[in-house]
This record gives structure tokens, sequence and C-alpha cells, in this order.
């Protein structure tokens, strides 16, 4: 076990043996080393003005994502390297991306510029490709007040595009693997200051010990959830355990009946494993959050949250998915929608955390579609989110509904399904009528809230009308265009 954070920042490897759990690397930056470049704009992960770059070895080379530093803590840097926008000049060279946003004019007053930079820095190592989608994902977390959206699009699609000239950073990268290389990742990491600890064990069994040991810890992974725990809400957090080196809660596993993803797996590493079941879904875990969210936010961290509003639990809810709890060495699965009983509780133990959630293969004749309803396309919480799974039996004739599982989150405390609703189609042939009348069944099921986001007689309304478009989706094989309106996403 180590008693020391060891990571590499802007190519200088930095020791800490005594750390505050819930410093956030901004303010390490800024506070502590003095590096500036990186703002403040909105201390909960949207703005992207904090952007930094962090990078880890992966298949021999380096990998580099764009994070929010707002929200990330000090302490999940252990075994990583961080890049921040005062490291790309090099040898009184501007790193291409730097390059382009000079040569585009895409900055004006600057404040956000060094997150745009270090995002399109992480898109450029990654070497994406300079296609406006490709683009407009990239840059979805960093937004810009003075409105100069056209000069820095104009930049990606140079910085991304064909390589000209010479990347000075290739040098620095031989020296960071090596720097990488010298610490040791797989190692335990228990550091105290004035009473209060962050550990970060190597393995299950070793969490689940911790666990009994504080009860009360504060589990993070990606800190998408506890970040704002410290940067808005000011709690202070004793004990905090780091997911980040259980490798057990990383895993990602395929049987001939599903896949497996561990609680700390993240979106980023989910996507392409849940598209590939359900392809639609590609497309809502796009819209969920923004790329430096998807970086860090975990797949079991958004089900743990039990957010009423969150994206991932209605879809995953709709095809069925178990969630696996373990509490010291004994385990016990459960379907995941009762895993929520009501606002802020859940079904979980003292001890108990989640170890993975289990997702079913499609079943034949089967279709799942996801819906959002939010104000903004990007980087929005959902008004609405509705999930419908219907399976057809048929050899009973034409569009004969076998089995029917329908949720939305933002209806109510908790994700919920439509059990009514879904009692009611099972049988039927699938019809505009009966979509009618499952859309009344709906009006009665719910008593949805009324917020800033939307009334509940709106929530109501727009629950039926998804179920509709199911409907004209489902038996026309073809997706709605609405055109001008970029509110509603569906995934299938």
């Amino acid at each position: 076990m180590r008693n020391v954070i060891e990571f590499i920042l802007n190519g200088e490897i930095k020791r800490i043996d005594a750390l505050d759990p819930t410093l956030t690397v901004l303010r390490y930056l800024r506070e502590i080393e003095r590096l500036t470049g990186s703002k403040e704009g909105c201390a909960e992960g949207d703005c992207g003005a904090c952007t930094a770059v962090v990078a880890d070895i992966q298949s021999g080379g380096l990998r580099y994502r764009a994070v929010n530093t707002c929200i990330q803590l000090v302490g999940m840097l252990d075994g990583k390297a961080l890049i921040t926008i005062e490291h790309l000049k090099t040898d009184h060279h501007l790193h291409p991306v730097q390059q382009a946003m000079v040569d585009h004019h895409a900055s004006q007053c600057g404040f956000c510029t060094p997150g745009f930079v270090m995002s399109l820095f992480a898109g450029y190592q990654e070497e994406l490709k300079p296609e406006r989608n490709v683009i407009d994902t990239l840059l979805a977390g960093n937004l810009c007040r003075c409105t100069g959206y056209t000069a820095i699009i104009n930049a990606a699609e140079k910085a991304l595009g064909p390589r000209v000239g010479k990347n000075c950073f290739a040098a620095r990268e031989r020296q960071l693997i090596e720097q990488l290389r010298q610490i040791k990742h797989g190692e335990d990491v228990h550091v105290e200051s004035d009473g209060r600890r962050y550990i970060a064990p190597n393995s299950i069994d070793k969490l689940a010990r911790l666990l009994r040991r504080y009860p009360k810890a504060t589990l993070v992974a990606g800190a998408t959830d506890v970040g704002l725990f410290v940067t808005k809400q000011h709690r202070r957090l004793d004990t905090l355990i780091d997911l980040g080196k259980v490798k057990e809660l990383a895993r990602i596993s395929h049987n001939k009946n599903g896949l497996r993803l561990g609680a700390a797996v993240t979106y980023e590493s989910a996507q392409p494993e849940l598209a590939a079941l359900y392809p639609g879904l590609n497309e809502l875990i796009r819209r969920l959050g923004s790329v430096q969210v998807r970086n860090l936010g975990t797949i079991g961290g958004n089900i743990a949250t039990a957010s009423p509003i969150g994206d991932m639990p209605p879809a995953l809810i709709a095809a069925g998915a178990t969630l696996r709890l373990r509490q010291g060495s004994e385990t016990r699965e459960i379907p995941l929608e009762d895993f929520f009983i009501s606002y802020g509780r859940q079904d979980r133990r003292p001890s108990e955390f989640v170890e993975s959630v289990y997702i079913p293969k499609p079943k034949a004749h089967g279709i799942l579609k996801v819906y959002k309803v939010s104000k903004r396309f990007d980087q929005d919480i959902s008004s609405l989110c509705g999930a419908f799974h219907l399976t057809f039996d048929n050899a009973a004739g034409p569009r004969k509904i076998s089995s029917a599982r329908i949720c939305f989150g933002g209806m109510a405390g908790t994700p919920l399904r439509a059990r009514d609703c879904e009692q009611f189609l099972v049988g039927k042939r699938w019809s505009e009528d009966i979509a009618a009348e499952a859309a009344c069944i709906l009006k009665n099921e719910y008593e949805p809230i009324s917020d800033w986001r939307a009334s509940a007689d709106y929530r109501i309304a727009a629950a039926g009308n998804l179920l509709r478009r199911f409907l004209l989706e489902t038996t026309t094989g073809k997706d709605l265009q609405l055109a001008g309106h970029q509110e509603v996403v569906h995934a299938y």
C-alpha cells in the first residue's frame, strides 16, 4: 500500500502525501501550482472552461481524455498524467490546435478558449476525423458566451484535418510513456490528512472490507455527481473511497445471453458495447452529458445515485436489466426496477454496493426505442425520458404483442414502469386504436410533479405522444424527423 498520490503534471512527477480528499483538480492547479489557464466557469462540469486532458497507457500507447477539472478530485489522478493548456507550446511553437485557433480568429474574450483548445487537443491526439458531427460531439461540453462557434468550428476542421507541419508534442509523448511506467499503478493508495482519508483499493474484496470498516464512506468513480457534493453542496466528506483501481468493477464481459458491465465502467467504454446490443442507444448516450462527462461518468454511478431523471435506468429497465449488489462476500441480484424504492431511497443495505449490471440480448421480434425530451439537444437534463420495448408473436398473426416493458424517467420520484399499460398491451394487435387506449391508461398511471423543466400536464401529454410516435415508427419502419425541433431524440 502506498501512502502517497503519484501522477505526472505537464511532464513533472508529483507526489502528494497529505491530501484533502475533496480537493478538486482545478483548485489544485490554480491555488497550489499557480497554473491559471484552466478557468472556473460553472463548477459543475457543464461549461468546459476548466477542461484539461488526462493521459494513461493503453495498448502500449497513450490514451487522451478531456475531463472537467472543476469536479475531478486530485486523488483520481494517481497513476495518470495531466496535461494543461500551459504544456502544449513547445520550443516556441504552438500546438497545431492552438495555431488553428489563432489562424481562424477563434477567440474573443478568451475565457473559454483554454477549454476549447484542450478538448481539440484530445481529439487531435486521438486522431478524430474533421467531420461536423464528430466536431459537434467533441465540443458539446465547451460553451462560448461570446458566440464564437463558427470560428471555433472552422479552427476544429483545420486542426483535425490533414496534418500539416510538425507536431512538436510527439517528442513529449515518448517521455510521458516512460514516466507513467515508473509509477506503481496497481498498488492500493491510502492518504490521510487532518483525520480525513482518501483510499483507493485495488480489488473488489478489499473494497468490500473497507465498506465494513467505513460504512458511511463516500464512494467515488467518475465524480460527476460527487464533485458537485463538494463544489455546490459544500459537504465535508471525511472518508472517500475511489473505485478507479478496482479492476473487477471496470470489467466488461459477454455471454450467449447478454452483456455484463461492472459498476465503474464509464459511458465512454460502455457506449460501443450497449450500441452493439441496441444500436440506437449510441445516440442516447451521446446526449448524456458531454465528452468530458462520459469520459469519467459510470453506468453504475448513474444507477447508484438513483436520480429520477437519470437517462440510462429507463432504457436499461425496458431492456430487462438486472443489478448485482455485494455486501462483504455475499452477492444478490435483483431486477433493476426494484432497486429504486422512492425518491432518495434505494434497496441497498449498509456496506452494500453496486457491483455490476446485466443487460440481456434483444429478444426475437422485439423493438426497443428510447426517447429523451429536453429543452436543449446537448448537455441537458431530461424533462421526460420514455423507454418502450415490445416483442411480437409473429406466429399469432401480424403485430400481436407478446410482451411489453415501458419505463419513464422524470414522471415520478424514481424511474417507474407503466405496468397497467404493459398489461393492457399484451395480447393486443399493435394499432393506432390500441396505442390511443394505452396512452389514456398512462394518464392514470403516473402523478408527475411540475417543476421548471416541465409541468405535470406537459409530462403526461408528452408520454402519450411518445407512445404514439413509437407506434408510427414501429409500424412504418421509419424514424420520424421533426423538422426544426431538436428537443426529442430517439434510440432503438
